[in-house]
């Protein structure tokens, strides 16, 4: 049975920045939710329908437990790449996983712009197209979007809940250069 088949669950928890989500099949995380207004509108989020059916809440496995306890304290600023998280993305286009797995490869406190994306998917002149795959990222913050930047290293979008705030905020608990820091004037 593939990831993809499997049944579907979804857990809220509590982190720095408020209530997230995951969600999984088997082991591996196919979407995650950044805090919305409330809690409600967080859980209405991450059990949307999928493959025809609601998602329903249960208890974690003890990948995705480590998983949760991993977010947390990144969010929490013991910075950590999540990349070691198992993911499945299986049922998302081709294009847009090739997006992903060069966005996921971005370390903590670095940045890359969309065109650079674009370049190491085999894209060139694809900055535009690159946005729109991250702008359909199920899985922020472990597809970390949030660090691809415009080419003048401007906030210019970020469709998590938020917007521009959100991901500005995460790029500077993970101390990205630019971000956070203050400022002579």
């Amino acid at each position: 049975m593939s990831e993809s088949t499997r049944p579907a669950v979804a857990a809220l928890f509590d982190t720095a920045i408020g209530v997230c989500a995951i969600a999984w099949s088997g082991d591996a995380v196919f979407r995650f939710q950044l805090p919305e207004a409330d809690r409600e509108a967080t859980r209405a989020r991450i059990t949307r329908r999928r493959a025809g059916a609601e998602v329903p809440e249960g208890a974690p496995t003890p990948v995705i437990a480590e998983a949760i306890t991993g977010i947390r304290a990144h969010l929490a600023g013991e910075l950590d790449d999540l990349r070691w998280i198992p993911l499945d993305t299986s049922a998302l286009p081709e294009f847009h996983r090739a997006v992903y797995a060069v966005t996921r490869a971005i370390d903590p406190g670095h940045t890359l712009s969309y065109g650079q994306v674009a370049n190491r998917v085999g894209a060139p002149g694809g900055a535009q197209a690159v946005g729109q795959a991250l702008g359909r990222n199920p899985i922020p913050l472990i597809i970390p979007c949030h660090r691809v930047l415009a080419a003048d290293n401007a906030l210019h979008g970020f469709s998590a809940p938020g917007g521009i705030s959100t991901k500005e905020r995460l790029l500077e608990i993970e101390r990205t250069p630019g971000f956070g820091e203050p400022t002579l004037f």
